[in-house]
């Protein structure tokens, strides 16, 4: 983990991607999560991150124990402070193994730093892995080669601590030959007392076909579907994935 978004950065993730940012999505991937045979009473997120689109789902998942797997301990210190009733290990969704299954599995967008075909099978084998027959597991790449644009983002707010940041995302493919693309970055953080840092810095990110998703699933034991997002954000919907222990 060398991104210093996810380390000694961490403490800007809540000013640069508020909480209350995921909560319009939160309600459409609840949804999805409940479409198997099973009640979800037991979730479990790979790369949660700083905990925010996890801070919703007990709204929408009246009950669910949530577990929280994320690589970066600075994301898991701002996540238990967001989520404090929920279990956080600190683990490689490529290779953990906790011994026990789970009602769902959500692996939102940290699955994009997965960036050969071998990581989507050793991630698609922790899912089967961890998932009850029946249980459901959805998968949110931001972006999928046939619906790949390059384009700009950015965002940012006002902390009520006092700071503020901005960022500018750049997404683009430097080689359509190959399975990633990047995100270069730039931050602005300002301090409460008016200093401000300049910070950039680029991130990879794979970008596979939707036959690709299917497959590595599918050779994990778990039948998958591919999904259109509903957003009401200004942007492109995702393809997302949903696939059930078989």
């Amino acid at each position: 983990m060398q991104h210093r978004m996810y380390t000694d950065l961490a403490s800007w993730w809540p000013v640069l991607s508020p909480p209350q940012e995921y909560e319009g999505e939160a309600p459409f991937m609840a949804g999805l999560l409940r479409t198997g045979e099973r009640p979800v009473m037991t979730l479990l997120e790979l790369g949660c991150g700083g905990g925010n689109l996890a801070s919703h789902m007990p709204t929408h998942v009246p009950g669910v124990q949530l577990t929280l797997v994320d690589l970066s301990e600075q994301m898991l210190s701002l996540s238990r402070s967001l989520n404090p009733d929920a279990e956080h290990i600190e683990a490689d969704m490529r290779t953990m193994r906790l011994n026990r299954a789970f009602d769902a599995v959500l692996v939102h967008d940290a699955i994009d730093y997965l960036l050969t075909r071998d990581e989507l099978d050793d991630l698609a084998a922790t899912i089967a892995e961890h998932l009850h027959p029946g249980g459901v597991a959805v998968l949110a790449p931001d972006h999928v080669v046939e619906a790949f644009v390059p384009g700009t983002d950015w965002g940012g707010s006002d902390a009520p601590d006092g700071r503020a940041a901005r960022y500018l995302e750049w997404t683009w493919d430097p080689d359509p030959d190959d399975t990633w693309a990047q995100a270069d970055y730039s931050f602005v953080l300002r301090e409460p007392d008016g200093e401000v840092t300049f910070v950039g810095e680029s991130h990879k990110f794979g970008l596979f076909p939707v036959q690709t998703w299917l497959e590595v699933l599918e050779q994990a034991g778990l039948s998958a579907v591919p999904i259109a997002e509903q957003t009401d954000d200004d942007r492109e919907p995702r393809t997302l994935f949903v696939a059930q222990h078989t």
